[in-house]
């Protein structure tokens, strides 16, 4: 479970993010994202077409327009992550997670305030320790985008996965 056949003969791991600005992602996640992709990971951002891909590509991951082109995506990723206010505010993006949910194969990941979100499933939070060049590549990213600051060494998140890859989970729960 989790792994999902990719254009080659290899299998990897396809992680889809949604967010309706390149800054949030940067900002809310570009760390994750970043070691995801050194993993192995297949990371694909889908953003608003008139959206400056820059930030994204410095952290490795593919960005592709809302639309036409995000429709070639896998229907049912091994992971889904999305900001808050998206969640709260897009009901096609909010049913996608919440289907993601209920089938229970996708690790889903939300950033941002959850505080009165409810998605009816229990999302755990989460926080992500980036290594020393995620923390770079996102500085880099965070400037490139316009937010001229240093990456923090940690994000946060919520988050429910129900597997984890053979080398163990990366998101850290928070008790």
């Amino acid at each position: 479970m989790g792994v999902r056949a990719s254009a080659s003969a290899l299998l990897s791991y396809d992680l889809t993010v949604v967010a309706a600005d390149v800054r949030d992602v940067v900002g809310g996640a570009g760390g994750w994202l970043y070691d995801r992709v050194r993993a192995g990971w297949k990371v694909t951002v889908v953003v608003p077409a008139s959206s400056d891909g820059r930030p994204l590509e410095i952290l490795g991951v593919r960005a592709v327009a809302a639309g036409a082109q995000a429709r070639s995506l896998a229907a049912d990723p091994a992971a889904l992550a999305v900001p808050a206010n998206l969640l709260g505010a897009d009901p096609t993006v909010r049913r996608h997670v919440i289907d993601a949910l209920r089938r229970g194969t996708a690790e889903v990941t939300i950033w941002g305030d959850c505080g009165s979100l409810d998605v009816g499933f229990s999302v755990g939070p989460a926080q992500y320790r980036l290594s020393p060049a995620a923390r770079v590549f996102k500085t880099h990213a965070l400037a490139a985008a316009g937010l001229g600051r240093a990456a923090a060494p940690v994000e946060h998140f919520h988050s429910r996965a129900l597997w984890y890859p053979a080398d163990g989970p990366d998101l850290t729960a928070i008790r």
